[in-house]
């Protein structure tokens, strides 16, 4: 009689669940803070609803590193949390950021199921991602009946197949030259950045007007960065004759206390460095070099995060692959 040998995590479910356990454990400090300052009801329960099955995701994870002996990361906990300071955003705000957490997460575990083999990790991806698509829709109805959240454009439905002709679908780049109009997944991508950067920019707005020195000076950065990228994709779409996006992403309180530790506000901005791009796609010239110059702007800003954060000692090391060359010599 043979005995099945024990599957091993991968590399890539290591790296994978290590960070899903960082990200998690975040979220749980963040939203049980945004649920203790909720004052609407229904607002109250759904953060309350989801910090009860998000938990559940963190302990499954919490499990399986047990059972494969690796070590717990440390990521955030209650002392990164002022449970005490006061309000510093609105109701509209705090569904607004699991809304635009959510849809973060839903990309991201879509991909991680992609790079699981063992079935309990594969579990824990599919119910990150189950948890994340519930929320997204109970938070985006919420918004949606309170009045706050506007939905894309409408166009025109199409009712016939039309195929591309010519080149100068592509063009856009010279300034004589004519820009065709935008084309409905154009706009759907960069309504989604400039919805999600107007979402960002109250957040750096809030951890500002509560932080002195060095991470103020950095998150100030940050906001203008959101800022600039609300308005020059804004301007994308006005060219084409087409109203941003006018959502209300809710209201910064005048607080000047902090709702979390600088760890922790330092860790929720890196979130948001890729809220700008989906513009890629565009196979109109213009559109892929600006996302490029954004693209640039934002990979500086990340980096001088990292250098500030490993100044005080904020950042945990991922797990690391055998260093061969230290082990032989």
């Amino acid at each position: 009689m043979t005995t099945e040998a024990k599957i091993q995590l991968t590399s890539s479910e290591i790296g994978t669940l290590w960070m899903t356990y960082l990200l998690t454990s975040s979220r749980l400090i963040a939203y049980d803070y945004f649920k203790i300052k909720t004052i609407d009801k229904e607002a109250q329960n759904i953060l309350s609803s989801y910090i009860t099955e998000v938990q559940n995701d963190k302990n499954k994870i919490v499990d399986i590193f047990k059972n494969e002996g690796a070590v717990i990361p440390i990521g955030f906990n209650e002392h990164d949390e002022m449970k005490e300071s006061s309000t510093l955003y609105d109701d509209f705000f705090h569904i607004s950021s699991l809304r635009e957490a959510m849809k973060l997460s839903l990309g991201r575990s879509a991909v991680y199921i992609t790079t699981s083999y063992m079935k309990e990790v594969n579990d824990v991806f599919k119910l990150t991602y189950d948890i994340s698509n519930k929320y997204y829709m109970i938070t985006t109805n919420y918004l949606l009946g309170k009045g706050v959240l506007s939905r894309s454009p409408y166009v025109t439905m199409p009712k016939q197949v039309t195929f591309i002709e010519d080149n100068n679908y592509m063009s856009g780049i010279n300034p004589l030259s004519d820009k065709r109009s935008l084309n409905t997944i154009e706009v759907g991508f960069i309504n989604e950045a400039i919805e999600a950067n107007i979402w960002a920019m109250h957040l750096l707005t809030g951890f500002v007007q509560v932080l002195k020195g060095e991470v103020k000076k950095y998150l100030t950065e940050g906001k203008e960065l959101t800022k600039k990228i609300i308005s020059e994709l804004s301007a994308v779409l006005l060219q084409s004759d087409i109203q941003p996006p006018s959502t209300w992403a809710g209201k910064v309180t005048d607080s000047i206390q902090p709702p979390f530790s600088e760890k922790l506000m330092m860790y929720l901005n890196s979130l948001i460095a890729t809220t700008a791009l989906g513009t890629s796609f565009s196979m109109r010239k213009d559109l892929p070099l600006k996302l490029g110059i954004i693209s640039k702007d934002i990979f500086k800003y990340s980096k001088k995060r990292s250098k500030i954060m490993i100044k005080y000692k904020w950042l945990e090391e991922p797990p690391q692959m055998e260093d061969r060359n230290q082990i032989t010599k």
